[in-house]
């Protein structure tokens, strides 16, 4: 049961195992090539000078796997990839932190990684929004901007001479997180995408999907760069938007959020946690698609973390996969390949 502590009647149980069994039978048909366990022989050609990599090697002539994976190959190098690593950070990367310290010039946050990463002030957007240098006004006035416990979205701007992240903060879709819920998630779960910024007018949320593993859903937050959301449905702008890393001045009144957003918030975060307990990769039309089974299924926020809507995820999952699965063999089938294509290569083997 992949060592699910939930608490299971036998119907659940059994309706549960049949279901991950169908999904890792069409995930090993999937990956069958690419996937190996530990002592699996890797299929390379010996007559290229191959490079043995990570997570690999040479047992009585043969490349053998020595831990389980996906095997990679870069040009003549061969490795295999582990699918339940801890995070690797890349220039680029996407991730959330918490304020660890304040220390001179500089913030340390807690990202999930082996080391705490650094984000000075140089680097980071004043709440102003002005480009200018740096001065000792600006690092006495640090704590106005982050304190302890902040939460904070950044991106990896490279490492320090000791291995710790250097981030950085130029953008105003970058700074501050408020008024949402922060989620922590094996990092593998999360894939690198292009976008890890979601904004899911439906609900008037703001997902952050962070490589790191922390996982940001809060109120929809209104930024003046135009690059920053993954808008899926243009909608007019909500009445509550509010200017990313400004202070807030208004009364209470005005700056609370709504109950239907709060409830949104919830939900989703309660499917991320389905999703994440399940072991099933974290995308954000996934997340969608467990917020829209949860409310058409008329299942109450709460009782989205009960046993029973873990099997219903799970034998979900393994219905779609499985159709899709069908659908795609049925294509092959009805789309042959074209005769064009089929005289070719019948020519060609003839003459070789």
């Amino acid at each position: 049961m992949r060592h699910l502590q939930l608490s299971l009647n036998k119907g659940q149980k059994l309706r549960l195992e049949r279901a991950l069994e169908q999904l890792e039978s069409l995930s090993s048909k999937a990956n069958s090539d690419a996937s190996v366990t530990v002592a699996d022989d890797i299929p390379v050609n010996y007559e290229d000078a191959i490079l043995k990599g990570h997570g690999t090697a040479e047992m009585d002539g043969r490349v053998v796997a020595t831990l389980c994976g996906v095997v990679e190959r870069v040009n003549k190098l061969v490795y295999v990839r582990s699918l339940r690593a801890r995070y690797k950070p890349e220039i680029g990367d996407i991730i959330i932190g918490r304020v660890l310290e304040v220390a001179p010039k500089r913030w340390r946050l807690e990202i999930n990684f082996s080391q705490d990463a650094v984000l000075m002030l140089s680097s980071m957007n004043l709440p102003d929004g002005i480009q200018r240098r740096r001065t000792a006004v600006d690092e006495l006035n640090m704590r106005s901007i982050f304190e302890e416990n902040d939460v904070i979205c950044a991106e990896v701007r490279g490492f320090q001479h000791d291995g710790a992240l250097h981030l950085q903060a130029r953008s105003q879709k970058y700074g501050k997180l408020k008024t949402g819920q922060l989620l922590t998630i094996p990092p593998y779960l999360v894939k690198k995408r292009k976008q890890h910024f979601h904004y899911l007018d439906q609900y008037g949320i703001d997902l952050i999907l962070g490589c790191n593993g922390f996982i940001w859903v809060g109120e929809h937050v209104e930024v003046k760069d135009d690059m920053v959301e993954d808008v899926l449905e243009k909608s007019p702008e909500p009445q509550n938007a509010k200017p990313c890393n400004t202070p807030v001045d208004k009364p209470l009144e005005e700056t609370r959020t709504p109950l239907a957003t709060r409830q949104n918030i919830c939900r989703a975060a309660n499917a991320i946690r389905v999703l994440s307990t399940l072991g099933f990769t974290i995308t954000v039309e996934i997340i969608m698609e467990i917020v829209d089974l949860s409310i058409s299924s008329s299942v109450d926020i709460h009782e989205m973390l009960g046993a029973e809507f873990y099997v219903v995820v799970a034998e979900n999952e393994a219905a779609q996969r499985s159709s899709s699965s069908r659908k795609r063999k049925a294509h092959l089938v009805h789309h042959p390949a074209p005769r064009s294509w089929i005289n070719a290569r019948t020519t060609y083997m003839r003459r070789s």
